[in-house]
């Protein structure tokens, strides 16, 4: 079976919203300091390369562009709660693909209320 890795519900499933709060409680001791919430969406299907995002959706009543995102690709590089590595691996084996490589981008600003964190993930040999 085939998985199509566009479909946001499966994305979800990799990447479930509970993370973002399991994230700030490793990062605050607390999930109510959190300013956004993450969530994996799909760029680009491509061959070779999977062009994903890492959303950050402002949350009610807090300030996305005070809360330091654009050092975030470097904590989300290494943070295990987000285990961005796994996630990697986990749309590496829905293309069928033996080997890959990731990397993240620098964050983008769409506004006070979204900041993207780009997430490449790159098919290896042949």
């Amino acid at each position: 079976m085939s998985i199509d890795v566009t479909d946001q519900t499966w994305l979800d499933s990799i990447f479930p919203a509970s993370r973002t709060d399991a994230f700030f409680e490793a990062l605050f001791g607390g999930a109510e300091d959190g300013a956004y919430d993450i969530r994996l969406t799909c760029r680009r299907n491509g061959d070779d390369r999977l062009e994903m995002a890492f959303d950050l959706h402002q949350r009610p009543g807090r300030c996305l562009r005070c809360s330091l995102t654009y050092g975030l690709p470097n904590v989300f590089q290494r943070h295990p709660v987000l285990d961005v590595a796994g996630v990697a691996q986990a749309l590496a084996q829905a293309k069928g693909w033996k080997a890959m490589h990731w990397d993240l981008g620098a964050t983008e600003d769409h506004g006070k209320q979204l900041h993207c964190i780009p997430f490449t993930v790159y098919k290896d040999g042949a």
